[in-house]
Parts: C-alpha cells; structure tokens; sequence
C-alpha cells in the first residue's frame, strides 16, 4: 500500500498545467464571486500572518522544501497553520501544522512528542518572520517529487535546525532571500533578543539524537461494520 518513503506511481494524464486541469470560464469566474460575496469565510479570515521558512521530510531530511504559513491564533498556546508551496494567488496547499506551546506539549504522551519539533533555531535564525513559537507536527502531500496532484501517504515534516541534516540547504535560502529582496545573514544579528528555551525535551526533535525518523504507511483494514451507541 502507499507509503511517504516509496516512490510514487505514474502521474495522471494531463495537459502539462498544474495541477491538470483546464482554466477556469468567466462562468465559473462569477460564481466564485458571487460565493464570496454571499459566504462569511469565517475560518480563512483569522489567519493574520504569513511565514515563510523551510521543512524536510522526517524520513529523508535531505529532501528540503520552501513553505509558506498562514497563521491563525486560535488561543496563547494552540495556533494553526495552513501551508501552501507559495504565496502566490495560484499556491498550492501542501499541508496543516499546529503549533503549541511548551506548556502544552509537555502533556502530551511521549511517544506522540516524537512526532512534533522545535522552532527555537528557526525563529531566531533562519525565519524573516519575528513570531516566535516553540513546538509544532506538520503533515505535507509530497511536492519535491514533480507530483502534478497530491499523490501518496502524506509525510511528516520537520524544522530546520543548526546541526547535521537539520541545516537548510544554502540555494534556498539564496532564492527566499532574492525573492523577497531580504538578507538572512543580516537578520541573525538582529535576534539576540528573542527568548529560547534553555534546554529542549529529547523527544521534540528525534531525530537529532536518534538519527530515526517517521515514515507514513497506509494499510488496508476490515471497515468496523456495526455502530457503538452509548445513552
């Protein structure tokens, strides 16, 4: 069955666009806005920031691509992330993360703390964005594979850091920094004053002490057939 650590099968026919699919008519055009007009579009409205860093798959950190985050707070220690291949009106959704605070992840079981990561170097070195956070599990669609449609098991991610694996690769960070006419080298100097956590649990980050990482396999399974109803 499909997995994040296989090779994916043949892509789906198509004209070359993607993903496949033919442009959209004025028709179609004027309903959208009609829709918009009409519709609340509650959820999408709180997100109020965009972040764009980097991620790598859990189970093969040197697959590294460039994320877009857009954030919305949903309380002090729990936010949500939507995260496309850009920022462009054309963007792809790539993937959801949630982010929580250390509090909150010291909660959690630890072997589900081995599936979420630290933002403490991210935010303080490779990030344009200010917006600190500590914790965070990312779950992606393969995109560096030349996948025209999201195809497979989603894959876990996994957030730069300063050692080994964890080092984004340096003609990403080029390109970030062309594009948005910025210099990541300069803004390190400028992100003493963000606070860190002085020690980080073992669990966050796994791999870096482990050299394990996370693969997504999907499995076929009997359907429960019969429903539990509880008065």
């Amino acid at each position: 069955m499909a997995s994040s650590d296989s090779m994916r099968g043949p892509l789906p026919p198509g004209d070359g666009s993607v993903p496949p699919g033919k442009p959209m008519t004025v028709g179609q055009q004027v309903l959208d806005k009609g829709a918009q007009l009409m519709q609340s579009l509650k959820p999408v409205k709180q997100m109020k920031q965009h972040v764009c860093t980097f991620a790598s798959y859990s189970h093969d950190m040197t697959r590294q691509i460039e994320t877009h985050h857009f954030v919305t707070r949903i309380n002090h220690d729990f936010l949500q992330c939507a995260v496309y291949d850009s920022d462009e009106s054309n963007a792809r959704l790539i993937g959801v993360e949630y982010i929580v605070s250390g509090r909150l992840f010291e909660t959690l079981e630890p072997q589900e703390q081995k599936l979420w990561h630290s933002h403490a170097y991210e935010f303080t070195y490779e990030n344009p964005s200010r917006y600190c956070v500590f914790l965070s599990a990312g779950h992606f669609n393969v995109v560096c594979t030349g996948d025209k449609l999201p195809l497979g098991a989603p894959a876990l991610m996994m957030s730069p850091q300063g050692v080994n694996l964890g080092i984004v690769k340096p003609d990403l960070v080029e390109r970030r920094d062309a594009k948005y006419k910025i210099s990541t080298a300069s803004l390190k100097a400028t992100r003493d004053d963000i606070p860190v956590p002085e020690t980080i649990n073992p669990f966050a980050d796994y791999w870096n002490s482990t050299g394990k990482g996370f693969a997504t396999d999907i499995e076929e399974t009997e359907m429960k057939k019969e429903y539990l109803f509880r008065e």
